[in-house]
């Protein structure tokens, strides 16, 4: 994505295709899912969203409270991808590199 570290968060999870989109009419609510953008970079994130979510702490924790509230191992798993690519867009536009919180 050449546009990463030009745009804001919520655009850069659109344009990556991994912001949800609700569907609802009057009442009737249905489920949000995630749909457009670019498939290819949500096929890239999968894996490294999935290693996030086991070794990174900040990321694991995230996830164990997804699935402690009762979501899907696979949509904390599209939660996990989506901080992914708003953290590297965060990181290119402040131009600086990710290091890890002391401990």
């Amino acid at each position: 994505m050449p546009e990463l570290g030009e745009l804001d968060e919520k655009a850069a999870a659109a344009l990556s295709g991994l912001a949800p989109m609700c569907r609802q009419s009057g009442r009737w609510t249905g489920r949000a899912s995630i749909a457009g953008g670019r498939a290819i970079v949500r096929q890239a994130l999968y894996m490294p969203a999935l290693v996030a979510s086991r070794f990174n702490p900040d990321l694991k924790a995230k996830y164990d409270v997804l699935t402690k509230a009762g979501k899907p191992p696979k949509v904390a798993i599209t939660a996990i991808m989506r901080k992914l690519i708003v953290l590297a867009n965060a990181l290119l536009r402040n131009n600086r590199k990710w290091t890890p919180k002391p401990a």
